[in-house]
């Protein structure tokens, strides 16, 4: 018995460390690389950077957009709004107590902003992940006369920019990414196209 467990031992070692260097090292350095040589741009987190190279943000992660001259992204149920070491849903379901006290205050505020009809879900809602950069265009939409009564803006101009923005998608809804929104936005406000 304790021969064959000896002779047994040693191909079990032998089989860990292969496996360990296999599959713990050689095959994430060879992703990594894989993904710097064809996709650098998305294996370095889709950072978007201002004019002067500094990084404000990305394509693929939401972040908080708190004043009336914005687009607000959707809430966040990732720790304090957007940590990407807290990413999670919120687990709440339709009938939970919890989303109907989580939400109210939402509904409220957007109430308060001038929004009247049917809310999209997306405005009060926080995403699976918590961490969704984008919006339904009718959330967008739902947002363009607040943003034009700060901006002095004409509200079809920011709804114009808000269809030009929308994206399409092949196995999902429309969507529009919040931060290119913004800066397009900001672009419209810089040039004076558009005021009233």
């Amino acid at each position: 018995m304790g021969k064959d467990f000896s002779s047994a031992l040693r191909p079990a070692i032998v089989l860990t460390i292969l496996f360990a260097a296999l599959l713990g090292l050689a095959y994430p350095l060879a992703m990594t690389g894989i993904g710097q040589a064809l996709f650098p741009r998305q294996a370095n987190g889709s950072l978007v950077r201002d004019a002067q190279g500094h990084v404000i943000g990305s394509t693929v992660v939401g972040q908080a957009f708190t004043t009336d001259r914005y687009f607000q992204t959707r809430p966040s149920a990732a720790g304090k709004g957007y940590d990407g070491l807290s990413s999670s849903g919120s687990n709440l379901g339709p009938a939970s107590r919890a989303l109907v006290d989580r939400v109210t205050p939402d509904i409220a505020r957007r109430r308060a902003e001038g929004v009247a009809g049917a809310l999209p879900a997306d405005l009060v809602t926080a995403s699976g992940s918590g961490l969704d950069p984008d919006l339904s265009p009718a959330s967008a939409l739902a947002q363009a006369p607040r943003i034009a009564r700060a901006r002095g803006l004409a509200v079809e101009r920011v709804r114009g920019l808000v269809a030009d923005q929308s994206e399409g998608s092949v196995l999902g809804d429309a969507h529009v990414n919040v931060l290119a929104l913004n800066r397009a936005l900001d672009r419209l406000t810089d040039d004076g196209a558009g005021t009233r």
